[in-house]
């Protein structure tokens, strides 16, 4: 049974009295439509207008796009649905998770370094605003998981780090942020990410920790999180298996299933044990954690039965569809269960006042609205973050600040992902930086990765280094990226020849923009800076502290170390 009076939904009678009423006028068809929530692309109404009246679903998600174009389409979109619609967007950094020319607040693992929940709070109210202002109204965040394992691809800076104290103050503050300006959150990923090194695109992974060791880190989170009053929770493809076989003392190992499927987890953790009651969304289920432990005519309603209430995503909407319709026909899935689910989705809906603003005309504003997107005090709260943000690691070789009085020719590396992500050298944050060292008074020449110098590499010895730089500055963008198997420094692939190998004869410094570990890959080096976010503001930043005109205030909410002996040098 489902309590529409507790904790989180606290619906009045009428609130109440409208789920009851509606879930009495669905049909089975868009019962099923009301637990999927299907990814967008296609944006012209005509396409929009069919997709409605086949699949008739319950929530939308579309990737990031320009604002007035997002707020049409999701005017058009609850205009012609018959219940109000959620319309989610990974919210993690700011309004650019829905608009294309939102604000980039700042990655969650660069807010916690400034140790100052005032900025979870901005990211959180940042996000909210310019959602709500375009019709988005469900935050696929904060995210919960502890980045306890330095070689996770996935959490990594999308985390606020490995400390769950930190973890929870931050999270809680970015919901605050969230709630106070009108966004349900859908916090993610339970029963936590980040203590495999390997990522849920590409395979199942696993929370590894004892029932003792969760409970003080992840599960000491989630109850919080639970108490605040979240009215849903993304649950990831993990497996956790000392809760399994803690609610399942019979259970086999080949039988211990991810979250997404798991009754054991779903049902005796989250349900049971934390005490949450409302609404469940998987995780996207085309990753390959949430297709290979069965097959997917099994695991979509495998998902639903188990206590999921909403599948996100598809890989086809059709079949999926009737997977569910033959589940139902076979009794491996019950009208009970779904009557439950769609129970849940319609009073996570009631509970944020959708069918009210529906009936008023006010479920999406008007193009007014639009003013907040990248407004002035956005952007004045995110150069503010980042100035709090970067964080000096070490600088064991006393170089900072530098001049061109004293280093008037640097060379530039440029440390990006050029294969994994599809990205052009030198686009976006990084693209910057030879501007603004250039404004700066220095010589710049950036090591050309189209065609490195085969001189250099073989023939030039110290004496040719030294004569072509003064200082080596490497800038690193090898941010988070899903279906990715590892985020290190790939140096060049013959002789790792724009690995610093002259650092004890010209001086290096090393900054990253994203991923806070590539001392691992780069221990040697003595100047050593985190930023976590790729973004001009933070650019802009480090140029003030390296220059000495601001200083480093950054805490690291990580081990930078990545407990290897010998990097702190």
């Amino acid at each position: 049974m489902v309590d529409l009076k507790a904790n989180p939904f606290f619906l009045d009678e009428k609130k109440e009295k409208w789920v009851t009423e509606t879930l009495a006028s669905l049909s089975v068809e868009e019962k099923i439509g009301q637990m999927f929530c299907p990814i967008g692309g296609n944006i012209e109404e005509e396409f929009l207008q069919e997709f409605l009246n086949e699949f008739k679903p319950g929530a939308m998600l579309y990737r990031p796009m320009p604002a007035a174009d997002i707020q049409k389409t999701h005017r058009f979109l609850q205009e012609h649905s018959k219940v109000p619609m959620l319309f989610g967007a990974n919210l993690e950094s700011g309004g650019n998770g829905i608009c294309a020319d939102g604000t980039y607040f700042s990655r969650p693992m660069g807010v916690a370094a400034t140790d100052n929940p005032v900025n979870a709070y901005r990211l959180g109210e940042i996000a909210g605003k310019e959602a709500i202002a375009v019709g988005c109204n469900w935050a696929f965040s904060p995210i919960c998981d502890l980045d306890m394992n330095f070689r996770n691809p996935i959490t990594n800076v999308r985390t606020f780090g490995s400390k769950q104290e930190r973890v929870t103050s931050f999270v809680k503050e970015q919901l605050k942020g969230l709630k106070d300006n009108g966004v349900a959150a859908a916090v993610k990923h339970f029963p936590g990410d980040g203590v495999d090194e390997r990522d849920q695109h590409l395979v199942a992974s696993v929370n590894s920790l004892s029932v003792e060791e969760y409970d003080r880190t992840y599960g000491a989170i989630w109850q919080e999180v639970v108490d605040a009053g979240t009215l849903s929770v993304m649950v990831g493809h993990i497996l956790q298996p000392a809760y399994s076989r803690h609610f399942n003392p019979e259970i086999k190992d080949e039988e211990i299933l991810p979250a997404t499927l798991s009754k054991e987890i779903l049902q005796g953790l989250l349900r049971g044990k934390l005490g949450f009651n409302g609404m469940i969304v998987t995780d996207a289920t085309p990753m390959m954690g949430f297709c290979t432990p069965m097959k997917r005519s099994e695991a979509v309603p495998a998902a639903l039965a188990a206590g999921c209430d909403m599948i996100l995503f598809n890989k086809s909407i059709r079949e999926d569809y009737q997977f569910v319709r033959d589940a139902l026909k076979d009794g491996r899935l019950t009208m009970e269960r779904v009557d439950e689910a769609v129970t849940r989705i319609l009073a996570m809906k009631a509970a944020m006042g959708l069918p009210e603003q529906k009936e008023a005309g006010t479920i999406v504003p008007g193009r007014e609205a639009l003013d907040v997107v990248g407004c002035q005090e956005h952007k004045a709260w995110t150069k503010a973050c980042a100035d709090e943000a970067v964080t000096l690691v070490k600088d064991t070789q006393n170089l900072l600040p530098i001049s061109p009085d004293k280093y008037k020719k640097i060379r530039l590396y440029l440390l990006e992902d050029r294969i994994g992500g599809g990205f052009k050298d030198g686009e976006g944050a990084i693209g910057k930086v030879k501007e603004k060292l250039e404004k700066e008074g220095f010589e710049v020449s950036l090591f050309d990765y189209t065609k490195p110098d085969f001189y250099e590499m073989f023939e030039g010895g110290v004496e040719d280094i030294k004569s072509k730089f003064d200082l080596a500055v490497y800038v690193a963008c090898i941010d988070t990226a899903s279906n990715q198997s590892v985020r290190r420094i790939d140096w060049v692939h013959l002789m790792a020849s724009d690995a610093p190998w002259f650092l004890m004869d010209v001086p290096v410094m090393f900054i990253s923009l994203a991923n806070p570990y590539h001392l691992v890959d780069a221990p040697m080096v003595k100047t050593f800076i985190n930023a976590y976010t790729p973004s001009e503001e933070v650019v802009d930043q480090v140029v003030e502290k390296i220059m000495g005109r601001s200083e480093f205030k950054g805490i690291s909410p990580v081990d930078p170390f990545c407990g290897i002996w010998g990097a702190q040098f």
